[in-house]
């Protein structure tokens, strides 16, 4: 019998402070296009971990515990929502390992809304309406909560399937935007 040999698994380390500097913008960009505003504290904190002072779980626990001393009451609601959102981003953007799948979508949800959304994590367990004026009240369809599992894994199949070879930023644009909503 021939003998295989394995590659070690190697740790994933911290990427560098352009790589961090990178992710914390996007994250906090992402704030500010959702009409959020991140505050000075979370900037100092990216600083520190982008100047390698203190590490990606750090900065993260940092803003968690910042917030979750509530300051006495005096806490603005909508930064620290952006704050931990930005936070929560961040780190996902810096991690290594990545699937496109329905357990992971749920995951990315958890991770990002826990403590702040009591259904972070979790698909809805009833089902939805919302009369719409554009259809002279009638309701939009939604899909029922027995179905959303495989529905959401029958579409992560489509997209996983789908050639984005040859199109324009405009179509792929358009593409990602139809498959979000």
């Amino acid at each position: 019998m021939e003998e295989v040999a394995l590659k070690e698994y190697c740790r994933e380390v911290e990427p560098d402070g352009e790589t961090k500097s990178y992710a914390w913008s996007t994250a906090i960009g992402l704030q500010a296009m959702g009409g959020l505003q991140i505050s000075k504290f979370l900037i100092d904190t990216a600083i520190q971990n982008i100047a390698g002072g203190i590490s990606i779980k750090v900065a993260c626990k940092t803003i968690e515990d910042y917030y979750g001393e509530d300051a006495g009451g005096a806490v603005d609601r909508k930064a620290e929502e952006a704050d931990r959102l930005a936070a929560g981003t961040f780190a996902l953007l810096t991690e290594g390992a990545f699937s496109f799948s329905v357990n992971t979508y749920i995951a990315i949800h958890r991770k990002l809304f826990e403590g702040m959304e009591g259904s972070a994590g979790s698909l809805r367990d009833f089902n939805i309406k919302r009369k719409e004026w554009v259809l002279d009240e009638e309701s939009v369809l939604y899909a029922g909560e027995a179905e959303l599992q495989e529905m959401l894994a029958c579409l992560f199949m489509e997209e996983k399937d789908f050639s984005y070879k040859g199109l324009s930023m405009e179509e792929i644009i358009r593409h990602l935007a139809e498959f979000i909503s």
